[in-house]
């Protein structure tokens, strides 16, 4: 053999010291991964549809608690210390237009009790002088010798990077998503033989693990005997019964659609009436009716959320679908409910803002936007999203606190026959799932307006998920209709990138259309929030100001544009081979399978 030099003799000790110091590294790391243990037990006795939704409210914790320290160490932090040390700030005035520039939300005096409750939960009062919402923030701009900081231009990038980041996890979670639902989706393979002679592993030898793992198995095998099941009663259909199927499939769908609209015209008037109730005298000084004119539009959204999608999977039995196409349909009505109906608040608020339905127009053609109902109109829109993210999570306390721990006892010490055929709550994962995107949408509409809603939904996720934790195990029974965990997975976040790509519109319509507010905000006495970016380029050197120019300008757009197409395409090519691959391979895997029984009939 071949003498070894000192020299790779401690090149091979180091790299066998590298590698055991790896091993350990990832076995500490993995005692570090948030909630491993229970998502290993929830997944053991419900099996991996239940344990996806906790899954995914995991990722939606960590997304929201990194975007948070993004805010915070860009945008609050800096403007906290900006405005304890008194640094340079710009201070707007105007002799020509001075109704623009009125805007005093701090309250003179002593407040009753309830007023601060209700200051809390709406919003208003001393909560917008805070650095909770957009108005608060100052148009600080610092420069020392070797230091320079612009909190306006701080703020229009971090939203831009916590936008960016959101796109990237999301995008990278499922692509792995559809790696796995592409292997898994294809009924040529025999997921049952599958499982049976090669799911188990044969290294695990503690017995509670053991435990788990069975009972993961043998959830997975009912949802493909149910599928299988109901692939073939449908493949038995005659012609007449397809024909009816299709009529009372089209029936049914003129009066989902009849639902949609009646439920967002409710949020367009609620919205509306929402203001004006709030303008009343009988209405101010009651803590009741105000708190209840001032969340009508959250509970009217809320409702709607609430009532509809019963009624959708009530007409959905009616469709008869399969079960996959029965799951994403519900869904899609569902997704399409809860993020049109936020589109619609977002209309009327926008709607109001630009005086779009008001006879009188001359507060916009002053200011550029409705001052007289509005004087900071991005705290409006902040304030809006804010209520509905409390209002969100109250539903679900009062939900699992005063209607599943009920229903619960109830059934339990019950023996009417009408009790028990009502039976315990199911946990219904796309219902859940869909609740938890509808607020993550929300929290990204509103980051911008209000900059430490990723603070609240971090907590307030963090907060449902032992919520849910212990109503699955203490309350809940599976649904009786499960789904694969893997298909699952991926449909839900593309719907989480739906919301994503939806959240984007009105907070890139008030950055590049709408007139920011004159007297709050960090973009006051700017004619639009995007020429803060101009500024900043226009203050660079030439060569980077050239740089700049030349990135925005059509020269770099269009071939940019075409080279974007041109890696699309490609990997759409580059998908199809790979999904072809994949098939090929199966058919040769079945083809070996039926040469075996050939061979061993012929041979017996």
């Amino acid at each position: 053999m071949k003498k070894k030099t000192g020299l790779e003799s401690w090149k091979e000790e180091k790299g066998r010291s590298w590698r055991k110091f790896r091993r350990k590294m990832s076995v500490v790391l993995q005692h570090l991964i948030l909630w491993k243990g229970s998502l290993q037990t929830i997944g053991g006795q419900f099996g991996t549809g239940i344990q996806s939704y906790f899954t995914f409210l995991r990722f939606l914790v960590l997304l929201n608690f990194v975007t948070f320290l993004l805010v915070a160490g860009f945008i609050v932090i800096p403007s906290i210390a900006f405005n304890e040390l008194g640094l340079n700030q710009t201070v707007s005035h105007s002799p020509n237009n001075s109704k623009c520039f009125e805007y005093n939300p701090n309250p003179q005096g002593l407040e009753r009790f309830y007023v601060f409750i209700m200051n809390i939960l709406m919003g208003t009062g001393f909560m917008e002088w805070t650095y909770m919402f957009y108005g608060y923030y100052k148009k600080t701009s610092v420069n020392f010798s070797n230091f320079s900081y612009n909190v306006p231009l701080a703020y229009l990038v971090t939203t831009l990077a916590y936008f960016l980041l959101s796109l990237l996890w999301t995008v990278i979670r499922s692509v792995q998503g559809f790696k796995q639902s592409l292997i898994t989706d294809d009924s040529s393979v025999n997921n049952y033989t599958d499982k049976v002679l090669a799911a188990w592993d044969f290294c695990i030898k503690d017995e509670k693990i053991i435990t788990l793992k069975q009972r993961s198995i043998r959830y997975e095998l009912k949802v493909d005997l149910e599928e299988e099941k109901i692939k073939r009663l449908h493949a038995q259909r005659t012609i007449c019964q397809r024909a009816g199927i299709y009529s009372v499939r089209i029936l049914l769908n003129l009066i989902v659609i009849a639902l949609l609209c009646g439920a967002f015209y409710c949020i367009y008037r609620s919205t509306q009436e929402s203001q004006l109730l709030l303008a009343l005298e009988s209405v101010k000084g009651n803590f009741i009716l105000e708190l209840l004119a001032g969340y009508l539009p959250s509970i009217v959204i809320t409702a709607a959320n609430f009532i509809l999608p019963l009624l959708f999977n009530i007409t959905i039995k009616w469709e008869q679908y399969i079960l996959s196409v029965e799951i994403r349909l519900t869904l899609v009505r569902c997704v399409f409910l809860r993020l049109a109906s936020l589109g619609m608040l977002l209309y009327s608020l926008w709607n109001n803002i630009t005086c779009g339905d008001t006879e009188n127009k001359t507060p916009c053609d002053n200011c550029g936007y409705n001052y007289v109902e509005n004087k900071c109109w991005e705290t409006r829109v902040g304030q809006e999203m804010y209520k509905l993210l409390i209002f969100d999570f109250l539903t679900v306390l009062v939900m699992i606190l005063l209607v599943d721990f009920p229903r619960k006892m109830i059934v339990d010490h019950c023996s009417c026959k009408l009790v028990q055929l009502w039976g315990q709550q199911e946990f219904v994962v796309p219902q859940f799932v869909l609740d938890i995107i509808y607020g993550q949408t929300v929290c990204w509409i509103g980051t911008f307006f209000c900059p430490l809603l990723p603070l609240l939904n971090t907590v307030k996720y963090f907060i449902i998920f032992y919520m849910k934790r212990l109503t699955l195990f203490s309350n809940c029974r599976p649904a009786d209709r499960t789904f694969r965990a893997s298909n699952a997975n991926f449909f839900f976040l593309l719907v989480l990138l739906l919301g994503l790509a939806i959240s984007w519109v009105p907070v890139l319509y008030s950055i590049f259309v709408m007139t920011p507010s004159k007297p709050c905000g960090p973009f006051r006495d700017q004619a639009f929030i995007w020429d803060t970016i101009s500024m900043a380029v226009e203050s660079l050197p030439k060569v980077a100001r050239n740089f700049f120019e030349f990135i925005a300008s059509q020269a770099f757009a269009i071939p940019l544009f075409f080279f974007s197409c041109i890696v699309m395409f490609y990997l759409m090519a580059l998908g199809s081979s790979y999904g072809k691959l994949v098939k090929t391979l199966k058919d040769q895997l079945q083809m070996e399978r039926s040469r075996k029984i050939l061979l061993n009939q012929a041979y017996q």
